[in-house]
């Protein structure tokens, strides 16, 4: 067997990998050291681990994982000194890369992507995991969700007796996941007011997972989260430890709910707006609770919080701003809508729409997403990204004039288009994929609106 290189050569030849990848331009070198590191040594992963005093947290969604991080991260770094991978790499390679920056940290809290959840489970031994969502999403990589949701159970399995699991109760997918672990603490909403009125056609669990039998739900909120119940007692939805209640959404400024713990409760204004960033809140503080977080950080911590990368960001063009908000399966997307709804909707949207092997090859996603609340108030669409026609193809199905949709599948003419529609002083909303959403940011700092994202990691 050839004899492993000492860590401390391998960490040393990582990070002049690292060096020279931030010199050269290539995005910041978030997961090319990791990736150099796993060929040196698969296991120097689980070693990094281990020089971390505290220990490690992860935190696994289809949706909102980025922004439920990032959240914790602004609760938990008054109190610990953090390795974090803040950039949204959440990989193997991302997360080994994390920790090669890691420095003094005494706590690891990562990011980290949906088929990856097993192994870094098993390899980093995490003193927290936290389970936000499991949506439909990149069917051609993830497979259905309930083979996404079997991977899960059997990593649940694995886990140490002192992980605390900390998990989306609304989710009843997450509820079964839960069941084989002791140390689990439930979250979710409890706020019927903000229910919809029934079952998105595009909602994925609407079947119990024991028997088979449709649930019945005395509130669905995002998709198929809520509080559900199977009509023949298989299944319900646990009792939730943390909670949102008294939740209000103010548009596209913000939102505030009551944080409900065994603790106490606090009032919560979050400068993010929409139901699901709510849920994301929730998540983050149940994670935040597992690590000995007090309930004053906590709720402090979430009113510092501004927007994660590109999940809602504002970016200033003279007197206009530019709107970002994320969109990458049916179930965020519609949220997206239904907060730009609820604030009014835009007289002109901008949408980009890849198919690049980080947003999923497979577009037919965009068939299932209800955009029909949108029309009554749009008088213009832009499509854009490598698959802008699909896109204006969707919108003319559902019923907008041909004559209001233009197909633009340059991502910096679409936006210069974009703003041209603007008014003096107003605001242009653009719902990109992730790569359209990478590429947008990449032409706004070239235009010198914005820094590179490795920029604002600093």
């Amino acid at each position: 067997m050839r004899p492993r290189p000492p860590l401390a050569l391998e960490i040393a030849a990582a990070k002049s990998v690292a060096a020279l990848s931030r010199r050269l331009g290539a995005g910041g070198g978030t997961t090319i050291p990791g990736k150099l590191l796993a060929e040196l040594d698969r296991g120097a992963i689980d070693r990094l681990a281990t020089r971390l005093a505290t220990g490690t947290a992860i935190v696994s969604a289809t949706n909102g994982k980025t922004t439920t991080t990032a959240m914790a991260a602004e609760i938990l770094r008054p109190r610990h000194r953090l390795a974090h991978n803040a950039a949204g790499a959440n990989l193997v390679s991302g997360v080994a890369s994390a920790l090669l920056d890691a420095g003094d940290a005494d706590l690891g809290l990562f990011e980290v992507d949906e088929g990856a959840l097993p192994e870094l489970a098993r390899r980093l031994r995490p003193k927290a995991v936290c389970l936000g969502n499991l949506f439909r999403d990149q069917l051609d990589r993830y497979g259905e969700l309930e083979l996404v949701a079997e991977r899960w159970r059997a990593a649940v399995a694995t886990l140490p007796e002192r992980t605390t699991l900390v998990y989306d109760a609304d989710d009843p997918q997450l509820a079964v996941v839960s069941e084989g672990h002791a140390e689990s603490v439930a979250f979710g909403l409890d706020d019927p007011r903000l229910a919809r009125p029934s079952m998105q056609h595009a909602a994925d669990s609407k079947y119990c997972v024991h028997c088979g039998t449709p649930y019945t739900y005395a509130a669905a909120y995002v998709g198929h989260l809520g509080d559900y119940r199977c009509p023949r007692g298989d299944h319900a939805r646990p009792p939730l430890e943390v909670a949102a209640r008294d939740v209000t959404l103010h548009g596209l400024e913000r939102a505030s709910f009551l944080l409900e713990t065994p603790e106490g409760s606090r009032r919560v204004e979050l400068r993010l707006p929409g139901l699901y960033n709510v849920y994301n809140a929730v998540a983050a503080a149940a994670l935040a609770r597992s690590l000995d977080a007090t309930l004053d950080e906590i709720a402090s911590g979430l009113e510092r919080f501004s927007a994660a990368f590109g999940r809602f960001e504002r970016v200033a063009v003279g007197d206009k701003t530019v709107l970002l908000l994320l969109i990458k399966n049916p179930a965020g997307a519609n949220e997206a809508v239904r907060t730009l709804v609820d604030a009014g909707a835009p007289r002109a949207l901008l949408l980009a729409l890849n198919d690049e092997i980080a947003d999923g090859r497979d577009v037919s996603w965009i068939w299932d997403v209800d955009f029909e609340p949108l029309l009554p108030g749009l008088e213009r669409v832009l499509a854009g990204g490598a698959r802008a026609a699909e896109l204006a193809l969707r919108f003319r199905y559902g019923g907008l004039d041909p004559a209001s949709i233009e197909i633009e599948p340059d991502l910096a003419n679409a936006l210069d288009r974009g703003l041209e529609l603007t008014p003096e002083g107003g605001e242009l909303v653009v719902l990109p994929t992730y790569t359209a959403m990478l590429g947008l940011q990449r032409i706004l700092a070239s235009r010198g609106l914005t820094k590179p994202y490795w920029e604002r990691l600093q």
